[in-house]
């Protein structure tokens, strides 16, 4: 049975941290929400949760680093919606604490790459047929990080920082790509959130790191495109 909401958002990488809150927001304003997550048990919970408190949520399976496994999800969806709203390409890994580029392990770049350039790439090109079907214009937002801000970056977990410039970098192309489409292309840096990978002594809660990728899916202008977002200010990267 097809959802009847107006709007609709898939948010991989959904059953948990920023990814989860990103979901319980866009729910509070009416969308019906697909939580993405290549974890069943905790992404099915994460979709009850939500649809317990009174909101419509289905959960998704999907491994972004699959071809497979994303295209079966793409599937899947077009079984549940006949259009896609918003996408948030939210799935990503952080393994790199404490490495140096002088000794990074080319299994874990590829890994990190997989997880946080290609998978994004995988996601948007398969979800572009529904996102085209939007009524009022479709929205992707990538969830990037100050870490891939190449103008100030250092020697910080050098795997995901240049992954995360990477996904900047993809924005553009998509961006640019779609500028005839009606879809704006975004990425946000939600800053240092309180989750299982910013770890417990990070400054933000997931509201804060979640408020302006959902800005940029409800309330931005949808001109509003090929940008790095921070506290819904454009930022240099």
């Amino acid at each position: 049975m097809k959802t009847h909401h107006h709007r609709t958002a898939f948010i991989t990488g959904a059953n948990r941290g920023i990814g989860k809150e990103i979901a319980l927001q866009l729910a509070q304003q009416g969308f019906a929400v697909f939580i993405g997550s290549r974890d069943i048990a905790k992404g099915r919970e994460a979709s009850e949760e939500l649809c317990q408190a009174g909101y419509e949520s289905t959960f998704i399976q999907i491994d972004v680093t699959d071809p497979v496994s994303v295209r079966t999800a793409c599937g899947t969806f077009s079984q549940k919606a006949d259009h896609l709203d918003v996408l948030v390409n939210n799935a990503g890994i952080l393994e790199d604490h404490g490495e140096t580029i002088l000794k990074l392990n080319a299994e874990m770049l590829d890994r990190t790459f997989k997880a946080n350039v290609t998978g994004p790439i995988l996601v948007i090109q398969d979800f572009l047929e529904h996102l085209r079907k939007s009524p009022d214009g479709g929205r992707i937002i990538n969830v990037s990080s100050g870490a891939g801000i190449i103008k100030d970056m250092s020697t910080y977990a050098p795997a995901y920082s240049i992954s995360k410039a990477a996904l900047n970098a993809v924005t553009k192309q998509f961006a640019g790509a779609l500028k005839g489409d009606r879809i704006a292309v975004n990425c946000v840096d939600p800053g240092w959130v309180r989750t299982d990978m910013g770890g417990p002594s990070a400054s933000r809660p997931v509201e804060k790191g979640a408020e302006t990728i959902v800005w940029l899916a409800t309330e931005a202008p949808q001109s509003e495109t090929g940008k790095f977002w921070h506290d819904k200010q454009e930022v240099d990267w």
